[in-house]
C-alpha cells in the first residue's frame, strides 16, 4: 500500500523502515506537517502516518481519495476528523499509552523551574553578569498541595513524584478510582475543591467537548490566590484569554505551558501574516499567547513534553504495531 509518513527525523525514518520491513508498503517519507496548506503533490496514499502537529480535517482528508488509513504518532486524535473518516470507512489508529512517565517528569520540570525561578536565575547571569540571588526568592515545594487534574497513566507517575517532593496530593478524575487514591495516598476532590485548595495545579486530561476550556474566567476565580498552573496536556482546554487576565490580576502566581491554543501559528508566525488566511482561527487568542510569553512568571516550551529518545522510540513501535495491524486485517488502538 501507498503510505506517506509526515515529519520524520532521519533516524526515526529508517527506524519505521526497519520496523515495516516484514509488510509490503510503499513508503514515502515527507518532510512538514499535513493540512490544508501543505497538500503534497502526489495524493494516491492508502496510508497517511502523521503527528498532532498536522491538521487533518474534512477538507484536508477529501483530497486524498484512496485513503483507507490514518496512523497518528500521538495519543490525542483531536487534530484528525473523526466523523468524515466514520463516514468514509477509514481506519484511524492511536498511540495510547508511549509516555507516562516522560511527560510526568517535565511536568515536574516546569513545576520545579517556576518554583525555583531557575530560568530566571540563568538568564538573570547570561544578561546581566550579575552573579547574585537578589530578586530571585522561591518556595519550597514541601508541605504546599498539588492537585492533579486527571488521574490517569501520567497524572498517577505525577503523584509518585509529588510524594518524593513531601506534597500534599490531591485529585480530580471524572471516573474516580477509590483503589488507585488508597495506593498512591491521595484522596479525590470536586473540580471546584481542587481549584481552591491547590498550591499547584497540573492538568493532564485529554481534550475532548467535556473538557474544552475547563479552565476559564470563572474557575479562574476559585483557584488559591498566587497558584501555579501546570499544563502538558492540550492548549485548548485552557482559555489563553482567561489565563492572561488572571495572571495580570495577580490570581495565578505563574504558569508552566508546554501546550496552547492555537500552537500552530506560533510555528510561523510569517506565514500566517502573510498567507493572509485567518478563517478558523482565533487572532485574540494569537496575540494573547505573545502576551504570555513576554511574562516574566511563565514558561512556555514547544511541546516537547513527549520528547525523548525512548518515548519516541516507543511511539514508533506502537504506529508501526498499528500500520501492521491493519494490513493484517486486526486493526488496533483505535480511538473510541
Amino acid at each position: 500500500m501507498k503510505t506517506a509518513i509526515f515529519g520524520t527525523k532521519k533516524w526515526e525514518e529508517e527506524y519505521l523502515r526497519l520496523k515495516l520491513s516484514k509488510v509490503t508498503l510503499e513508503l514515502t517519507f515527507l518532510d512538514g506537517t499535513l493540512s490544508s496548506e501543505s497538500i503534497p503533490a502526489e495524493t494516491h496514499f492508502e496510508i497517511l502516518c502523521v503527528f498532532v502537529d498536522s491538521s487533518l480535517k474534512r477538507e484536508t482528508l477529501e483530497k486524498f481519495q484512496n485513503l483507507k488509513m490514518i496512523a497518528t504518532r500521538s495519543t490525542g486524535f483531536d487534530h484528525i476528523d473523526l466523523a468524515y473518516c466514520k463516514e468514509k470507512n477509514i481506519t484511524v489508529s492511536s498511540v495510547p499509552s508511549y509516555g507516562e512517565n516522560t511527560v510526568a517528569e517535565f511536568a515536574f520540570a516546569l513545576i520545579l523551574s517556576l518554583a525555583r525561578k531557575l530560568y530566571a536565575s540563568v538568564d538573570s547571569i547570561r544578561e546581566t553578569g550579575k552573579y547574585s540571588f537578589e530578586g530571585l526568592i522561591g518556595f519550597d515545594l514541601k508541605g504546599k498541595t498539588i492537585g492533579v487534574v486527571g488521574v490517569g497513566r501520567i497524572g498517577r507517575h505525577l503523584i509518585k513524584m509529588a510524594k518524593g517532593f513531601d506534597m500534599k496530593v490531591i485529585g480530580y478524575d471524572a471516573f474516580p478510582n477509590q483503589e488507585t487514591a488508597k495506593e498512591l495516598g491521595f484522596e479525590y476532590r470536586s473540580f471546584e475543591d481542587l481549584l481552591k485548595e491547590s498550591d499547584v495545579v497540573s492538568i493532564h486530561v485529554p481534550f475532548m467537548k467535556e473538557t474544552e476550556k475547563m479552565f476559564n474566567e470563572k474557575t479562574f476565580a476559585l483557584m488559591k490566590k498566587g497558584a501555579i498552573l501546570i499544563n502538558t496536556a492540550r492548549g485548548a482546554v485552557v482559555e489563553t484569554q482567561a489565563l492572561v487576565k488572571a495572571l495580570q490580576e495577580g490570581r495565578l502566581g505563574g504558569a508552566g505551558l508546554d501546550v496552547l491554543e492555537e500552537e500552530g501559528v506560533l510555528k510561523d508566525d510569517m506565514g500566517f501574516v502573510l498567507s493572509g488566511k485567518v478563517e478558523g482561527h482565533d487572532v485574540r487568542t494569537i496575540i494573547a499567547n505573545h502576551v504570555l510569553i513576554d511574562m516574566q512568571n511563565v514558561l512556555i516550551t514547544p511541546h516537547t513534553a513527549f520528547n525523548t529518545t525512548e518515548a519516541i522510540q516507543r511511539i514508533l513501535d506502537t504506529t508501526a504495531e498499528n500500520i501492521s495491524g491493519f494490513l493484517e486485517g486486526t486493526p488496533i488502538n483505535i480511538p473510541k
